[in-house]
């Protein structure tokens, strides 16, 4: 009996004090051993592809697909944490507080930095399609990019600042050796909820909507000019905006889907309590819309397709390979 009392703790050589290792149903098991190795896989190789393809030629360097960039790095690192978590997923965490308190704050600055750039792609394609003359003067790469490293940088701030109280007192809520557990207090979940998902999505929602409204009346006009010469250039400008708006749009309701399930189970509970043994089934759906974006990519990006294919087959080696035509 001792010998199975051992086996069940995380530190059999701490007897008292250490946790004990959760039994895992057999479905919970499939999750953890065959589901989520293949989706981290999958998340980390699709982002990863998209990472290298904008960084590496020069083509795809727009502002639209710098914000691509920021969300595929937020994706990739998800992915990494998925890779993490199997690694603990026997129910033991043995990196001590401080990587517990990091790890934690590092998942929800992805987290929030998806949601942010999320609402800087509709900005980006509010301004696309509803004030296109005005659109390659006021979004440019620099502004972009400057737009993106602050989107990150709030992100550490503002989560560093949400723990601040598990960071200050790291063993506060762990009950045993082997624990790593995060509590956000009631208040500071409200205010999480509103500033990371009902404001961002009231944006995005809004901004979204006007876009639609535009890019039908536009569609209409296209139709009607279509066949006019003296045009053709502006209808093909106006017909690339209006796929790349369609295209992000499918991306934003595909996040949107995952991610109110989390938050609204958020919202629903008096404390917010994560730990990173036991991630509940609304937080993997979340973490999973990171492996749905590239796969969006591929399908609606032939820019992406093409990108891919110069990676596997090496030609990214050659030189000049930066300037090759992906679009």
């Amino acid at each position: 009996m001792e010998t199975q009392d051992e086996t069940e703790l995380c530190f059999p050589e701490l007897f008292n004090t250490s946790c004990r290792k959760p039994k895992h149903p057999h479905s919970d098991a499939v999750l953890i051993y065959i589901v989520m190795p293949l989706t981290s896989l999958v998340t980390v190789i699709l982002n990863l592809l998209v990472i290298i393809s904008i960084c590496h030629f020069k083509q795809l360097q727009t502002p639209t697909n710098l914000l691509l960039l920021s969300l595929a790095f937020s994706d990739f690192f998800v992915g990494i944490m998925m890779c993490f978590h199997i690694l603990i997923s026997d129910g033991c965490w043995v990196l001590g507080d401080i990587m517990c308190a990091l790890y934690t704050i590092f998942g929800f600055t992805t987290t929030s930095t998806s949601v942010g750039t999320m609402v800087l792609i509709s900005v980006d394609r509010y301004m696309a399609i509803c004030d296109p003359l005005r659109y390659y003067t006021k979004i440019t790469v620099r502004r972009v990019t400057i737009c993106i490293c602050l989107c990150w940088v709030f992100s550490i701030i503002y989560n560093s600042l949400l723990m601040n109280d598990n960071l200050n007192q790291l063993d506060k809520y762990i009950s045993c050796f082997g624990e790593c557990v995060i509590v956000i207090s009631y208040i500071a979940g409200v205010a999480d909820i509103i500033f990371t998902f009902f404001a961002p999505v009231t944006v995005i929602i809004v901004l979204y909507m006007r876009v639609f409204v535009v890019a039908v009346s536009q569609a209409r006009v296209m139709r009607s000019h279509i066949t006019s010469v003296t045009l053709s250039g502006t209808v093909t400008a106006k017909k690339l905006e209006l796929k790349a708006a369609r295209t992000l749009g499918v991306v934003i309701v595909v996040f949107l889907t995952c991610l109110c399930p989390y938050f609204i189970s958020s919202l629903l509970g008096e404390n917010s309590l994560f730990t990173a043994a036991s991630v509940p089934l609304q937080s993997w759906l979340f973490y999973f819309n990171s492996c749905l974006n590239p796969v969006i990519y591929v399908f609606c990006y032939p820019w992406y397709r093409k990108s891919i294919k110069l990676i596997i087959t090496f030609k990214i080696l050659d030189p000049n390979s930066c300037e090759a035509n992906v679009l």
